[in-house]
């Protein structure tokens, strides 16, 4: 006996086989008049063909005419994800829906997969954060093409087809960048995740904006953009604190860059803030718990959730306009970015 597992049909599957859309597929096996009888016939012959069933859960799902909602995020591990799935979840409650969760864990087939079991399981919409490796969106399009509402919350992509919730991410990090010039600090590094990611270019933008209306140089070794993993930042920055011109400060892009970065100075042997300020994007409950206490950058998540959720029921209630809604993030200075008290 194999153990390698089969492959289960797909109506993605039977769309790719001849050429026509998921939702052409899913219409036409449904008999539904929108399409021909000719087209009917040659999708439930293919069906028939390839051995495809409908999920039997999706079925029974439908029967019973539950109102369910969709959630993607990369990392559940991450308090800023749990708490933006819980303002989705309340009030997705308060409205009379259920939420699904898929966990994308940073990878784009991951993510991608959870998309398509959505789709199997007939939920009435979708909110996602993108992977951190996702560059390629058809599987987004896909849902765009079936008329599927979809809002991105935090990493966005394909902004003039779909609603989107994001952070003042800009405005936030000039704020922070400005704090640590007008408290002594010079030198002041980012380090960030993948250039790709809308969320790291806005982070960037606001950093180097307070860099330049200040008139300091702006020095690329000072700026590290890699992927989003704690092993990998913490490598990152010990490479900068080793520097014979090290920096004075660094700006963390969220909470798994902060305290590696928190760790890895520390580990050097340097005092936080005297010899190196810091400053990171992450949650406020655990930057109020270690020693010196984290001044951060704080998400409104909940609040995130609740809008994301919020837009999303506008769209299956059949809203169709594109919304781009901005939740202010918030500076809380604590003990680890003013050399000089202000």
């Amino acid at each position: 006996m194999s153990n390698k597992k089969q492959h289960r049909p797909s109506l993605k599957d039977l769309a790719k086989e001849l050429n026509v859309s998921i939702a052409t597929v899913s219409r036409a096996l449904r008999s539904s008049p929108e399409i021909g009888e000719e087209m009917q016939r040659k999708v439930k012959e293919l069906a028939k063909k390839m051995n495809y069933r409908p999920n039997p859960f999706a079925q029974g799902l439908r029967k019973e005419a539950p109102k369910i909602i969709g959630v993607v995020v990369p990392n559940l591990e991450t308090h800023y994800y749990a708490a933006v799935l819980d303002g989705i979840e309340d009030e997705a409650r308060r409205a009379g829906y259920s939420v699904i969760s898929a966990n994308s864990h940073e990878d784009c087939v991951t993510e991608a997969q959870a998309i398509d079991n959505f789709i199997s399981l007939h939920v009435e919409g979708i909110i996602a954060c993108l992977a951190q490796d996702t560059t390629d969106y058809s599987h987004f399009g896909e849902i765009s093409d079936m008329g599927i509402p979809l809002v991105f919350f935090g990493r966005t992509c394909l902004s003039e087809q779909f609603s989107s919730v994001t952070a003042n991410g800009d405005e936030a990090a000039q704020m922070a960048t400005q704090h640590l010039i007008d408290t002594g600090s010079r030198r002041i590094a980012f380090i960030g995740g993948p250039n790709h990611l809308d969320m790291v270019q806005r982070r960037k933008h606001g950093y180097l904006e307070a860099l330049r209306d200040n008139r300091i140089p702006i020095d690329r070794e000072l700026v590290v953009c890699n992927k989003i993993d704690y092993q990998i930042a913490l490598e990152e920055t010990t490479k900068l604190l080793q520097k014979p011109n090290r920096p004075d400060a660094i700006l963390a892009f969220n909470d798994i860059v902060t305290f590696a970065a928190f760790t890895a100075i520390k580990q050097q042997g340097f005092r936080i803030p005297e010899d190196v300020a810091l400053i990171g994007f992450t949650d406020d409950a655990h930057a109020a718990y270690v020693t010196p206490r984290l001044s951060a950058i704080v998400d409104q998540s909940h609040l995130m959730g609740v809008n994301a959720c919020q837009i999303l029921l506008k769209h299956i209630q059949g809203d169709t306009k594109v919304c781009k809604k901005i939740v202010p993030q918030q500076l809380v200075i604590r003990d680890t970015s003013a050399k000089n008290k202000i």
